[in-house]
């Protein structure tokens, strides 16, 4: 009888902390089966020359059990989602991570499901948002006046980059990379981690955090079905397994990058209190806005 394999597919390489803990899921799948149950992974879909949105076709297709995903992409799909596009929604990622491991997450869950169909094994931790930018320093959004930014589809991100007097260019991943890589666009905004591994060779970064960005693990409910009760377990565990690790790992891999940016010469800003305010008030008709066009009722499961 041929033993059940799982896919695990992503968007980021293996060396990154999203495809660490890629291989961390499966070591766990792996031993915690006795070998019952075989993993594969695919790292990188963008190695393939398709679009990381691609990776919900190639799990609706078979080709992947389970997938990562930025759950700011699926905002128009589950609407809920949108109140993690709120700007400055949390303080620090220990607020973001209660937040997402508890009522305020499993109600996101619960959308994602009833809508799309998918079974949510837990988020991944994709940081804090930074602007960076190739132009000069940015200390308050009077800095940012007139640079464009390239920025992922989504109304909020759009509404925010204008607030602060900047021309936003909205991009698939893809398209964006080569965009910032060819100078088309003078700035961006991306984790740290992200903004390396995409090649953002910016000189100047502001450590704004001003959105935090999760990534949600989807697993396709039909294939979980199929692989029986024990061995679904084996992967919602894994995956729990692997959540615990990625954000540990990825908290570290911030500090590495930030230290590797400023020994390579970059211009690194942590902004002083007075300063992050600034760029809060300045979106505060943003922030009210996302905030009026949420379920109330899930903003007050908030810890």
């Amino acid at each position: 009888m041929t033993k059940p394999t799982i896919r695990l597919g992503g968007y980021a390489p293996p060396d990154s902390a999203h495809g660490r803990a890629l291989d961390r899921f499966a070591d766990f799948v792996r031993t915690e089966s006795d070998g019952r149950i075989g993993v594969e992974i695919l790292y990188n879909v963008l190695e393939l020359g398709r679009p990381a949105t691609d990776l919900f076709e190639m799990m609706s297709a078979g080709e992947l059990t389970v997938c990562y995903f930025s759950t700011s992409y699926l905002g128009s799909a589950v609407p809920l989602l949108d109140a993690l596009e709120i700007p400055f929604l949390f303080d620090s990622l220990d607020d973001a991570h209660d937040a997402l491991d508890g009522p305020f997450g499993a109600a996101l869950s619960d959308a994602i499901r009833e809508t799309l169909g998918y079974e949510v094994l837990g988020y991944w931790d994709n940081g804090f948002r930074h602007l960076t930018n190739r132009i000069r320093p940015v200390r308050s959004p009077a800095d940012c006046s007139g640079l464009s930014i390239r920025l992922q589809p989504n109304r909020v991100h759009e509404a925010l980059a204008e607030a602060w007097g900047m021309r936003p260019v909205l991009t698939e991943l893809s398209a964006g990379i080569e965009m910032i890589a060819k100078g088309e666009v003078d700035a961006q905004e991306n984790p740290l981690a992200n903004a390396f591994a995409y090649g953002v060779d910016h000189r100047n970064i502001t450590l704004s955090s001003h959105l935090y960005g999760a990534r949600g693990v989807f697993a396709d409910s039909d294939q979980m079905a199929r692989l029986g009760a024990s061995a679904a377990d084996i992967v919602r565990a894994g995956a729990r397994a692997a959540i615990d690790y990625q954000r540990t790992d990825a908290r570290q891999y911030e500090d590495t990058l930030r230290a590797r940016f400023e020994a390579e010469g970059r211009t690194v800003i942590e902004l002083s209190n007075e300063q992050r305010q600034s760029f809060i008030d300045s979106a505060q008709p943003v922030i009210s806005e996302a905030r009026q066009a949420i379920d109330t009722g899930l903003l007050d499961l908030l810890p």
